[in-house]
């Protein structure tokens, strides 16, 4: 007998014995939702130990890809702060990492291909005591010879430092889009679009982050307003640089970001730890008296009466001075040393008859030999020249005065015989010191061979500003590259007499803010009033620039760390002459001593003499963007009039409480509509 089971329940056996076919059915339809049931919980299991697996890989690859604040991923990285927030970013132009590639022991994160092939990545994380951390980048290509390219956002931050340029703002305005063009030393003031002779491959932004491209990179700068980028390119194709010799053309992109706590730490920072420093401070009666120059008085037409009548104007109206410098030109033909005697009749007496009038004398010299000069052939002969690609004929290059040869300061037989010319000069005559004029990359040939072969051709810049070296205390140099170590002074770039950033007034604080965060300090800003160039003067056409502007070019000047005059006060008026010897003697008294402070203080710091007001306002976003105002020291402040037609000025105090002679104020405050007479400039002193 069969037990029917309650409930519909039937047993196997019973059903089978009853035929199956329409119990097997039933069972079918009533098993299907356990068997589905147990289908999908098998793949929810699945599913779920797929996605821990997955999940704990990406932490894995999180961590891999992440060294202290910087997050790498394929199309470049961030750089976040200890709140989190993102300061810095970099993405990779010319390739994407193949993160697969990728792996991380101790410090250094690496990869080991792209998407176009292999390459050596690496970021390597460098910590300093707790206040710094470096990352360490390189990108270099192993099979392909195009272009490495990665390219900045700047955002909401402030950019500062790369380059002198014709039209300098301060902190760095990106206008326009620019292909990356070498970045090398140019004339800016015969090329107005190029970088300047003074440069360095470093830029510091408000959030405290820098970043320094290392040496060996064949480095082009370009950049995007569009993109708010700028770009960081390697590339030895269409590009002046070589790759060392018995190397491929295969680029590397190498460079260091820094993040610290606030703007001027990491500043200091990276200016101690990066750039050569000066062994000594120039002669201090350069800081504390005015250079007198013949250039923009006379031009080329000076001659030996008008050089004793010059010196003695300056002595007749009261004034003193450092040195006198005689410039272009005073030899029968460029490339030779000694005094054209049409123009020069009796030299010795001359130096003889300044020096016992108390003057020195300096020398404007440069690096030509034109090709009428006698010493052209000697050059040939010696072969003291920079040649051409092939090496076996020396490059003639166009410079302002004409054509010829250029020295090559790679050849040691070069170096002794220009320097030997110079002692000759000092040793005749009496010459103090020299000012070195030109020394840009701009004036060699594109294509050239020099002695020593130079895979940047900035490095020839180097070479000859080590040529002031001997001549350190009164010496002039208006290039500069890797050149903090020359004790000399640096010129900013020939400006024009006109108020506007162009070349002009504006443009001089921005410049010399710029190249002291260079790590150039001892600068010398151009001649008072600018250069007097016909078609770039502001002036009643009588030749001279024009008065007011004249006036408040002497009274920035005289904030400078050092003054230089060529167009006389007394060519104006007696008002003028007056001003002048209030602010050289203000120079003198109050400025020079502070500055000759600071002098000694940059042989071990590095830190600039004229600073900017976030210096000392490092959490303050309006002293970021100030370009007319600047600090000598912490504690002096300077706010020239910059205007024309204006005896009043907006001025910004950071916090703090400042006293000028007029009274005390606490800052963070705007005064507005500052009252300044044409014979005054806004100073004040921080009270701490």
């Amino acid at each position: 007998m069969y037990q029917i089971v309650p409930g519909g329940q039937v047993d196997q056996t019973a059903s089978v014995g009853i035929g199956g076919s329409p119990l097997k059915k039933k069972l079918s339809r009533d098993g299907r939702p356990l068997v589905v049931a147990g289908m999908l919980g098998c793949v929810l299991v699945l599913a779920a130990i797929v996605s821990w697996c997955y999940y704990t890989a990406s932490l894995r690859k999180a961590q891999l890809l992440k060294t202290e604040l910087l997050n790498l991923n394929k199309d470049g990285f961030v750089i976040r702060n200890q709140a989190g927030a993102v300061i810095f970013r970099m993405a990779f132009k010319s390739g994407t990492l193949d993160l697969d590639s990728c792996s991380k022991q101790g410090s250094i994160l690496s990869c080991a291909r792209s998407d176009s092939g292999k390459l050596n990545f690496f970021v390597q994380t460098v910590g300093f005591k707790d206040t710094v951390m470096c990352y360490r980048v390189r990108w270099a290509e192993l099979e392909h010879e195009r272009p490495v390219e990665h390219a900045m956002a700047y955002n909401d931050s402030h950019w500062y430092g790369g380059a002198e340029s014709a039209t300098q703002h301060w902190p760095i305005r990106i206008q326009g889009e620019e292909e990356p063009l070498p970045f090398i030393t140019s004339d800016v003031y015969t090329n107005r679009n190029a970088f300047g002779g003074i440069l360095e491959r470093y830029w510091l932004s408000s959030n405290a982050t820098a970043i320094k491209i290392n040496d060996s990179v064949p480095f082009h700068l370009g950049w995007s307003e569009k993109d708010r980028t700028i770009r960081f390119q390697a590339r030895y194709e269409d590009s002046p640089y070589r790759p060392p010799e018995g190397q491929p053309a295969l680029p590397e992109l190498s460079y260091r970001v820094c993040v610290g706590l606030d703007v001027t730490s990491i500043h200091k920072y990276m200016v101690r730890r990066y750039f050569p420093k000066p062994i000594q401070a120039p002669a201090s009666e350069v800081f504390q008296h005015p250079v007198w120059s013949t250039w923009a008085i006379h031009k080329t037409a000076v001659t030996q009466d008008k050089l004793l009548q010059y010196a003695s104007d300056i002595t007749k109206h009261g004034f003193t001075c450092s040195h006198l410098e005689l410039d272009d030109r005073y030899t029968a033909d460029y490339g030779e040393f000694d005094f054209d005697p049409q123009k020069f009749p009796n030299a010795s007496g001359m130096f003889d008859q300044l020096a016992a009038d108390g003057f020195r004398v300096s020398l404007w010299t440069h690096p030509f030999v034109n090709y009428d000069s006698i010493n052209f052939a000697v050059g040939v002969e010696r072969g003291l020249f920079v040649r051409e690609l092939s090496g076996e004929l020396p490059a003639l290059v166009k410079w302002w005065n004409g054509i010829g040869g250029i020295l090559d300061f790679t050849n040691p037989e070069a170096r002794d015989w220009y320097a030997s010319h110079l002692q000759m000069l000092k040793s005749r005559y009496g010459v103090t010191s020299f000012k070195f004029d030109a020394g840009e990359t701009s004036y060699l040939p594109r294509q050239f061979s020099t002695l020593v072969p130079l895979t940047d051709p900035s490095a020839f810049t180097r070479r000859y500003a080590e040529m002031a070296l001997p001549f350190h205390e009164r010496a002039e140099l208006r290039v500069g590259y890797q050149s903090q170590n020359i004790s000399c002074f640096f010129r900013i770039i020939d400006r024009d007499s006109v108020w506007g950033y162009e070349l002009g007034l504006k443009s001089i604080i921005p410049t010399v803010l710029t190249i002291g965060i260079l790590g150039y300090q001892f600068v010398l800003p151009d001649m008072i009033g600018g250069n007097a160039y016909p078609n770039r003067t502001t002036g009643n056409g009588n030749g001279l620039p024009d008065r007011e502007l004249y006036i408040r070019w002497l009274e920035l000047s005289a904030f400078m760390p050092a003054m230089q005059f060529s167009i006389p006060p007394w060519a104006y008026d007696d008002e003028v002459v007056e001003i002048a010897r209030k602010f050289t003697e203000f120079h003198r008294n109050l400025v020079a001593p502070k500055v000759l402070e600071l002098a000694g203080e940059v042989l071990n710091t590095g830190d600039p003499i004229i600073r900017p007001l976030w210096w000392i306002a490092k959490d303050d976003e309006a002293a970021y963007k100030i370009d007319s105002q600047f600090l000598i020291g912490d504690d002096l402040m300077v706010a020239p009039v910059l205007e024309p037609g204006k005896q009043e000025r907006d001025i910004y105090l950071p916090a703090g409480k400042w006293r000028s002679y007029k009274g005390e104020h606490k800052g963070p405050m705007y005064l507005t509509d500052y009252p300044v007479d044409l014979d005054e400039i806004a100073f004040f002193t921080w009270v701490h």
